[in-house]
């Protein structure tokens, strides 16, 4: 007679039961995600999460006490080296609006041209003060069937007598920079919305976008959060500087152009912020 029960228990011993993968320790993990950090400056809680085989709150967990002991900085959706160069430099005082016309003009004219090819798609445009926009609007004197709104007097007196309907906000006129800011001309772009918005600023670093006038900073806002694509124009110069006032967080941008790659801790940054990064190098086809 044959011994079936030996018969089943050999093969119950060969198909065995399916071990499950055995955890990592919390401080081997934290080895790991350094290990990851130093050799690509930069990590997402995704991709560790199916790396080391734990759920996104885990690794989580694991950035947050990793940040505490100073060892990165966390950033939307990942984390960054805590002291990638170059250092963020702090810029106290603002130049003058022609002084900043002439630095960088090459940069500054590449990069508007690549945000006058975006923009001019759109019927309902909006335009902040700074250098770089001013370049933008000189571009954008052919356009025709457009409503271009904006808080300076310089890009609507360029403008002035062209095919665009143009609008200025109204309020208390910044001298010098001749921008228009104050609680009435927010009120006045606050009721309204963009198809596009272009904004400038004095800086970028992964803690967000910086200008140097907190009046000026409330207009930025309203372009940002009544326009359905958002765009900055920021010249390399300006990667890690940061000036009195945080605009917004790089997660409120669609579109940042520029004229060369940000630095790897910054363009980790943007690439978790889900920005959208174009380069339009002078000289070159943008």
């Amino acid at each position: 007679m044959i011994d079936d029960t030996n018969h089943l228990n050999q093969a119950g011993d060969t198909a065995g039961p399916k071990e499950s993968r055995p955890r990592i320790p919390t401080r081997k993990r934290h080895l790991c995600i350094l290990d990851q950090l130093s050799a690509e400056r930069a990590v997402t809680v995704s991709a560790l999460a199916a790396e080391l085989d734990v759920s996104d709150m885990t690794i989580r967990r694991d950035l947050i006490e990793l940040e505490r002991e100073g060892r990165l900085v966390r950033v939307h959706g990942g984390a960054i080296a805590p002291s990638a160069p170059p250092p963020v430099t702090m810029d106290k005082d603002e130049p003058s609006f022609d002084s900043r016309l002439q630095q960088r003009r090459e940069a500054k004219l590449a990069i508007a041209g690549a945000a006058a090819e975006i923009v001019a798609k759109y019927r309902t445009i909006a335009l902040d003060v700074g250098t770089t926009t001013f370049l933008l609007a000189t571009l954008l004197r052919k356009l025709e069937h457009t409503k271009i709104f904006t808080n300076s007097m310089r890009i609507a007196a360029e403008l002035d007598g062209t095919a665009a309907d143009v609008y200025i906000a109204g309020g208390r006129l910044r001298d010098g920079e001749q921008s228009v800011c104050g609680p009435s001309a927010v009120a006045q772009f606050e009721a309204l919305w963009f198809d596009v918005s272009v904004i400038g600023v004095s800086g970028v670093t992964s803690e967000g976008l910086f200008d140097y006038s907190f009046e000026e900073v409330d207009m930025k806002r309203v372009y940002l959060r009544r326009a359905a694509l958002k765009i900055a124009l920021c010249d390399s110069a300006k990667f890690q500087r940061m000036s009195l006032m945080k605009i917004a967080p790089l997660e409120d941008l669609d579109i940042l152009i520029t004229d060369a790659a940000p630095p790897k801790a910054l363009a980790a940054a943007l690439d978790a912020a889900n920005v959208d990064v174009r380069i339009a190098r002078p000289g070159l086809p943008s």
